[in-house]
């Protein structure tokens, strides 16, 4: 496979941009990070003119596909009466009502940009409503990159202590050391250590942040009534439960995880499937804690908040996914079980020591010689990625593009054709990665 010139344009990238990439996450892709040209429904082209089946679908966002023409026009139409107002325009009013009719929670919502910017508003109004500092949160658990909360997403575990009682450890260097102190980090799936930590801190701690499916590591499911028992302790302490719905929101379900689980939280983040690939997020939550924002008592702001683009995007995404001729959710699960079915099928066959998981509009692959992987320890003791990586890069060679983390997406555009050429890349490239 030819990528000369994406080499070419990655060492000139390196010299005027910081690592030659503007997501640290890109720093993965092998043999380099790939420069790109365009991409089109489920595939994606590099300046090379290779193409490939598109599983990374911008990290989550693309659940339509690329380039969905609905939504192109929908936005160039809207940007020609203007596209930063600095001011309120009726499309954010329109988007907030539609969220409202199918997002549990929602009796409230603010709107931005990115997913660490609302995780970052909704940690900070937690706080403010209950007049508590600290936050829990889970190993492998993934909720930005700030400061408050970039804590034990990928920590070794000989680093983070205990099992049942990690410690709080920082993923990056610059973190203030004050941050830890607020900070409990906690094994996933685990209602024993949660009760735990609130019998010792119960009235100290303002919110639980939680992935309801824990898709950065492995996509590994809630135990049966988990999330049942994080909202009973939640209530029971006058303690916010906060769903990191980033990776959830509207491919689960139109009402995301909440709808799916048949659980409400007080709080829940949006980004990535909300506007179908342009940059926008949202917290909704309990209109006795959003109230704090609006009335001025919890700093929110954003100079692109609510622009005009994201919001006509938006309210096009969201109006798709509820119309009940299309069944946006139903061609992502049906897309994904059948990839799911076919990996199993290959699994079974050939003994290859492969775990799939997840609920299918979005899925993880790893190898755990059959293990089961029910939170972060157990899948940083088992998952082989080492292995991973060199699956991804066979896949890659047959026209195949993954996330390096084990992650797969998919979206409407994905065709049975697809999905065919799909395992039976997969079958060839699975034989030779666990050589």
């Amino acid at each position: 496979m030819n990528l000369d010139r994406s080499r070419v344009l990655y060492e000139r990238s390196q010299r005027v941009i910081s690592g030659g990439v503007n997501s640290n996450v890109r720093l993965s892709e092998s043999p380099h990070p790939l420069f790109f040209e365009s991409a089109t429904g489920s595939s994606i082209k590099d300046v090379d003119g290779n193409e490939y089946i598109d599983y990374v679908l911008g990290q989550g966002p693309m659940i339509f596909g690329h380039s969905p023409q609905f939504l192109l026009k929908t936005v160039a139409n809207a940007s020609e009466k203007g596209q930063l107002f600095a001011g309120q325009h009726e499309l954010e009013i329109q988007v907030a009502e539609l969220v409202q009719r199918i997002v549990p929670c929602a009796e409230l919502v603010r709107f931005a940009s990115s997913g660490t910017e609302v995780v970052q508003a909704a940690l900070r109004v937690a706080r403010a409503f209950t007049a508590r500092d600290l936050i829990v949160k889970f190993e492998g658990h993934y909720h930005g990159w700030s400061d408050g909360v970039f804590f034990n997403t990928a920590a070794e575990p000989e680093k983070s202590g205990p099992a049942g009682e990690p410690y709080s450890v920082p993923m990056s260097y610059g973190m203030p050391k004050t941050e830890a102190a607020n900070v409990i980090a906690l094994p996933w799936n685990d209602i024993h250590a949660l009760e735990k930590v609130f019998s010792d801190n119960g009235e100290k701690i303002a919110a639980v942040i939680t992935e309801p499916v824990m898709c950065n590591t492995n996509c590994v499911l809630p135990k049966d009534g988990y999330l049942n028992a994080l909202q009973r302790i939640c209530e029971a302490n006058g303690t916010l439960l906060i769903f990191d719905e980033v990776i959830t929101g509207f491919r689960l379900a139109p009402g995301g995880a909440q709808e799916y689980f048949g659980v409400t939280p007080d709080l829940a983040t949006y980004a990535k499937a909300m506007a179908g690939g342009y940059p926008l997020s949202m917290l909704a939550g309990r209109r006795d804690v959003m109230a704090m924002i609006g009335r001025g008592e919890v700093m929110h702001g954003g100079t692109a908040n609510a622009n005009v683009m994201s919001m006509a995007a938006g309210k096009a995404a969201l109006e798709r996914i509820t119309d009940p001729s299309i069944k946006t959710n139903e061609k992502l699960r049906k897309s994904g079980k059948l990839l799911i079915d076919g990996l199993k099928r290959l699994n079974e066959k050939y003994e290859l020591g492969m775990l799939i998981q997840g609920p299918g509009e979005v899925f993880a692959v790893s190898f755990t010689g059959g293990k089961e992987v029910v939170d972060y320890r157990t899948h940083s003791k088992y998952a082989d990625m080492s292995r991973y990586a060199r699956f991804v890069a066979e896949m890659m060679k047959r026209g195949i593009r993954l996330t390096s983390r084990g992650v797969w997406f998919v979206s409407e555009a994905h065709s049975e054709e697809d999905i065919e050429a799909t395992l039976s890349a997969a079958k060839e490239a699975l034989l030779l990665s666990r050589e």
